[in-house]
């Protein structure tokens, strides 16, 4: 059958699970993060797949597209594209954004929160719990779905919290919490 009959899957599946939304789940965002989304997707859309399409056309009117490398590539990634295009779409539309500076204030602990918590070896980590598409470890931006971000929801400052690690089970300290604009990279 031709690809062109064949439906592509809109579902998660192919994402690591790192980037799946748990099923039921909203897909929380912060508003940082949904810009990024967003810019990306408008890049995508208005400059990257425009360009891209021309080089293809220019391409396939040479001839052979059988042999014809600047073809094949591009339509390879005019596919890529198109997903990533869908994918993001799909984001937008089912991201629920939430912005903690406008939280009121509180000492417990959820979805954008800024938490400092100390180790069992006395080391002090500070992480920001931001949505599955604005994970960024070197700036300590952890998955609301990540082991250490589900120890830590609900919890208070000075509450102590179990880790379960593959090293075993872990206490964490909360030290303080926090609600203040998480920064994310710039977009595209």
């Amino acid at each position: 059958m031709n690809k062109a009959f064949t439906k592509e899957s809109d579902d998660d599946g192919d994402l690591p699970p790192e980037l799946q939304v748990p099923a039921g789940s909203k897909n929380y965002i912060t508003p940082g993060g949904w810009k990024k989304l967003r810019g990306e997707l408008h890049h995508l859309v208005n400059k990257e797949r425009p360009e891209l399409t021309q080089v293809v056309n220019w391409a396939a009117s040479n001839g052979d597209r059988s042999e014809n490398g600047d073809y094949l590539y591009g339509k390879r990634r005019l596919r890529q594209i198109d997903s990533r295009i869908r994918f993001l779409t799909k984001r937008l539309e089912n991201a629920e954004v939430v912005d903690p500076e406008t939280r009121e204030a509180t000492d417990q602990i959820f979805f954008g929160a800024t938490v400092t918590y100390a180790r069992e070896d006395g080391r002090e980590e500070t992480v920001s719990i931001v949505g599955v598409d604005e994970t960024n470890p070197p700036r300590n931006h952890i998955s609301w779905t990540s082991p250490v971000a589900r120890a830590l929801l609900k919890a208070r400052e000075g509450d102590a919290v179990l880790l379960r690690t593959p090293g075993g089970i872990e206490e964490l300290e909360v030290l303080a919490v926090m609600y203040v604009a998480v920064e994310t990279d710039p977009a595209v």
